[in-house]
């Protein structure tokens, strides 16, 4: 008789999420994966039968990532001022790096050396910033923002978010420093950057 499949999804979330803290902790070298069966109380049979291979395990890894970053995103509310969506999807971006910090280097820092995701997982990570890529592009149509190609003020949004997220996970912050608050800050003061002179006035700090 077959195992039910939510036993199977259980122990598939259970796997990529011990498998992530072994890399998050060692560094791809200490993904074993006797020693991840192990650990989840496991077979490595189940393992090879849920995910294949090592490197299937590792685009697993970074598929369940950016499944869990794009639900996040997707619920964020947003409210059509530019500047304040901005701000609101950014503050998405930190809380699920902070929920799953053992994904995020595998999803954006290429922690895993010659690791490549497929296809279907490369289509997946794009499709997460969607949501930022239309509030960009309908804010330089509604000439909102400057007129600037819309590339341009999405990898300085990510810049800003990606910086201050890695600079938090990594523990390099000082332990005086309010996160939380200069995050946002700094978050508005870089969305409001890309306001049109005409429009920098309408949107406070």
């Amino acid at each position: 008789m077959a195992r039910p499949r939510t036993h199977d999804e259980a122990l598939r979330l259970k796997l990529l999420d011990r498998a992530g803290e072994l890399i998050a902790a060692d560094g791809p070298k200490a993904l074993s994966l006797r020693k991840l069966a192990a650990d989840a109380g496991t077979s490595t049979t189940a393992v090879y039968s849920l995910f294949g291979s090592k490197p299937d395990l590792v685009n697993a890894l970074y598929t369940e990532g950016f499944r869990r970053f794009g639900a996040r995103m997707a619920r964020t509310p947003l409210t059509g001022d530019a500047v304040e969506d901005l701000v609101a999807l950014g503050r998405a971006y930190r809380a699920s790096a902070l929920a799953d910090p053992h994904l995020y280097g595998i999803m954006f820092t290429r922690s895993i050396p010659g690791f490549e995701p497929n296809e279907d997982a490369e289509q997946l990570a794009r499709e997460t910033l969607k949501p930022l890529e239309r509030i960009i592009r309908r804010a330089i149509e509604d000439g909102v923002f400057a007129d600037v190609p819309p590339e341009t003020v999405a990898v300085g949004c990510w810049g800003i978010v990606h910086g201050l997220v890695s600079l938090e996970l990594t523990g390099n912050l000082p332990e005086e420093f309010d996160v939380t608050e200069s995050y946002e800050r700094a978050l508005r003061a870089n969305a409001e950057g890309w306001l049109r002179p005409q429009n920098s006035d309408s949107n406070p700090s």
